[in-house]
């Protein structure tokens, strides 16, 4: 027993110093400053501090923050203070060592980062508070005093998702869904491409296994056919670029599963009607450093000089590089074959910025690691304004965030020709309030290319904006409806909170002397009875609309105040504390009958068990055969959600513990409602042919059912009660073979209009 002990020890001890040894050479193989010692004698300290701690897969501690510093060091670039805080980064959490203990043996620039680390990863989930939302901030917050923060941050997702497969399934939720609304796109906007791709298709496939299987299936089956169309694509593009004497790299780029799932779902199309899952990159070494940006446009048109470019898929990120840094030319070719191929034009250098973001900058400055300026910068700040007048409710706080994290870019100009980098679908409000908040409060309208627009005009690529101001106007509520920027949204929303503060305290002053005036008790229950006159639900409303003159105190609120409870409303408030309380106590005991739960922590969804505990819900409307989870509300009700339903998305990203694993195990026992939408070319008999197959064949039962016809192409929505996924396949797949049908796909509401 003692050598096996032993052995297992040993055996231990080597696969640490192997993954060391393998972190040490990958940095040595870099363009960093070698500083070995430094990085080595934060490994012994780790690996001293986790001694004897196993991770949930069974694996030494130690090999995770090995694994967070490979990833930080191979994969994003960074040098040795961030090898060092990666291996450093759970100590202060998980062990007795504080942020001064590794001050005084690293230095204040590690601890500095360790602290920031430490401060993301704590937090207490409360029943209410987002804590994912909350420690978000802080995540922002650290960036601030140091980017690498957030890098190794990434860094350490990404290891947790590579290692997912050892957690229960409602934790592969929580962290899968967390992934894809924060990290995802954080990851994006850093510009780490590959590593956004990587998060991405990790919490698909853990959310919707069989969903990524299919998919990787299908890319594997189509392999040989894609690279056929590649060689003979860009055989006559090999044969010009080397008669340009560049040195250069081919390569295809394949659309990821997660891209691919999400088109299929936006779109309503299948696999098979996706058709740029191939795309071509050409990586060049320009002559010199001057001559990059001119290398990049000869080679667009010696290419344009052998396939005809599509007019409107020209796009220029050379020229103005996107906000996270990326620049590369993308025009879209038409094939011989008769297929639009997008070609992607990078030099090393760009391709390194798009592979590593601002990472990729320091290897390219003097000295190694450094700070980036410029765009990295300008979004840094744009955060710190929106983190100085946080929203009240964090959930509110990260979708706003969230837009500016996702929104692609346009280009537009000030009435003084500065060019001003804008989130796509941006207004003129939000235009205002990127340049001043003043401009942003007293906006009345705007001359975009010297015509006046209203403020809610959506910008353009090239507009040319001049914001008009006037010092009466005042910010108005109805703007959150068209501002669609992180930053506008939230000084609207700061400024609104500011006023709405002042009315409250001046209804209040209004309020109390009325009350001094009348003679009348300034108590919780005279401000009731006020409310209740005026069908207000909260004192802070009363508060505001007498601020705001909406409500003018008078004869009707003497006499309220004045008058006796009755016996009749005697008899109601009785009943309202006593017999309500009693109808709830028995609803809630209904509610929480008890479930059943496997030892894995997965629910079963029996016929029984869906009729009496549990609650499908409205917003997505899941049938057995979907991917769901169940979420505990909070009145102790378990609802049932498609796995891919914002509503979900969120819920896992908030609240995270409330989740359960979820599996179907109604046979066929329960018929649930099912929309399908069908288009196709109008033609006598076509309804006839539908309904046949649909209620004779298939013995299916429809609901309801709409077609319309409009210029000899149909449409049409129809409910049908069907058991599974599998009874929705089965007739999406009959209905397909009719002819003139030439689509059919299922759809969450009747009415959703489905587009090409």
């Amino acid at each position: 027993m003692e050598d096996e002990k032993l052995s297992q020890e040993q055996i231990d001890e080597k696969m640490i110093n192997d993954a060391f040894q393998e972190l040490l050479d990958r940095y040595l193989e870099s363009r960093h400053r070698k500083k070995v010692e430094i990085i080595t004698k934060a490994f012994h300290f780790a690996k001293q501090a986790h001694k004897g701690v196993r991770r949930r897969s069974g694996e030494p501690y130690i090999l995770h923050p090995i694994a967070v510093a490979r990833i930080a060091c191979c994969e994003i670039g960074l040098g040795s203070t961030s090898i060092c805080s990666a291996l450093l980064h759970d100590i202060v959490e998980d062990t007795d060592y504080t942020v001064e203990d590794i001050e005084n043996l690293f230095g204040p620039k590690i601890a500095q980062i360790v602290d920031g680390l430490t401060k993301i990863s704590g937090g207490i989930f409360g029943d209410r508070a987002s804590a994912q939302a909350e420690n978000f901030k802080k995540l922002l917050l650290t960036m601030n005093d140091d980017i690498r923060v957030i890098l190794i941050k990434i860094a350490d997702r990404l290891h947790n998702m590579r290692t997912l497969g050892s957690m229960l399934p409602s934790k592969q939720y929580k962290i899968a869904g967390e992934t894809l609304y924060i990290y995802a796109p954080l990851a994006n906007r850093l510009g780490l491409n590959r590593i956004k791709t990587e998060l991405e298709d990790l919490s698909f496939k853990y959310e919707h296994p069989e969903a990524y299987a299919k998919i990787e299936e299908k890319l594997r089956a189509t392999q040989a056919e894609r690279t056929h169309v590649f060689e003979e694509f860009t055989a006559p593009i090999r044969a010009q670029l080397d008669k340009m004497e560049l040195p250069y790299r081919i390569i295809a780029r394949i659309k990821s599963p997660y891209s691919i799932w999400n088109k299929m779902q936006t779109k309503h199309i299948s696999f098979e009607e996706i058709y740029d899952i191939l795309a071509v990159r050409i990586i060049f070494t320009p002559r010199n450093e001057e001559e990059e940006l001119n290398d990049c446009f000869n080679i667009y048109v010696s290419i344009c000089k052998i396939y005809k470019p599509h007019p409107d898929r020209l796009r220029d990120w050379v020229s103005h590089p996107k906000a996270n840094g990326y620049q590369a030319l993308h025009v879209t070719l038409m094939s011989n074959e008769g297929q639009w191929i997008e070609v992607q034009i990078r030099s090393e250098r760009m391709n390194d910025v798009a592979e590593q973001g601002f990472a990729a900058h320091w290897k390219y400055k003097a000295g190694g690691e450094g700070e980036d300026e410029g765009e990295l910068n300008k979004w840094l700040k744009t955060i710190k304004e929106i983190l100085d007048d946080p929203q009240p409710d964090a959930l509110d706080f990260l979708n706003t965030l969230k837009m500016s994290l996702y929104s692609s870019e346009i280009f537009v100009f000030t009435p003084k020709g500065e060019i001003k980098t804008m989130p796509q679908n941006c207004t003129a409000i939000d235009f205002a309030f990127s340049i001043h908040t003043f401009l942003g409060s007293h906006c009345i309208g705007a001359k975009v290319n010297h015509k006046l627009v209203p403020m809610s005009h959506k910008l353009q690529s090239g507009d040319q904006v001049e914001i008009l101001t006037s010092k009466s106007q005042k910010v108005q509520p109805a703007w959150l409806n068209f501002a669609t920027t992180a930053k506008a949204k939230a000084k609207i929303q700061a400024i609104l909170k500011r006023e709405r503060k002042e009315q409250q305290q001046n209804g209040e002053d209004i309020l109390s002397a009325f009350f001094k005036q009348e003679n009348v008790e300034y108590s919780d229950e005279n401000i009731r009875k006020l409310c209740n006159l005026h069908e207000l639900k909260t004192p802070e409303e009363l508060m505001v609309q007498l601020g705001q003159k909406v409500i003018l105190l008078g004869d009707a609120d003497r006499n309220e105040l004045k008058e006796r409870p009755t016996a009749t409303s005697w008899k109601k408030y009785i009943s309202f504390a006593f017999g309500g309380n009693k109808q709830k106590t028995e609803e809630k005991a209904e509610t929480a009958s008890p479930l059943q739960i496997d030892n894995k922590k997965i629910i079963k969804l029996t016929p029984d068990a869906i009729q009496k505990n549990y609650i499908i819900a409205d917003c997505c409307k899941p049938i057995p055969g979907d991917d769901v989870l169940g979420y505990i509300d909070d009145n102790n009700r378990i609802i049932i959600h498609k796995r891919q339903c914002p509503i979900a998305t969120q819920l896992k990203t908030s609240f995270g513990n409330r989740l359960l694993a979820v599996k179907w195990e109604t046979g066929k026992a329960l018929s649930f409602p099912v929309n399908v939408y069908i288009k196709g070319i109008d033609g006598v008999g076509v309804l006839n042919k539908v309904t046949e197959i649909i209620s004779q064949q298939l013995n299916v039962n429809i609901k309801k059912l709409t077609i319309e016809t409009n210029d000899g192409i149909f449409e049409g929505h129809i409910q049908l009660l069907v058991h599974d996924v599998d009874d929705v396949n089965t007739i999406c797949n009959k209905l397909k073979k009719i002819d003139n049908i030439k689509r059919v796909t299922r759809i969450e509401n009747f009415d959703d209009a489905t587009a090409d």
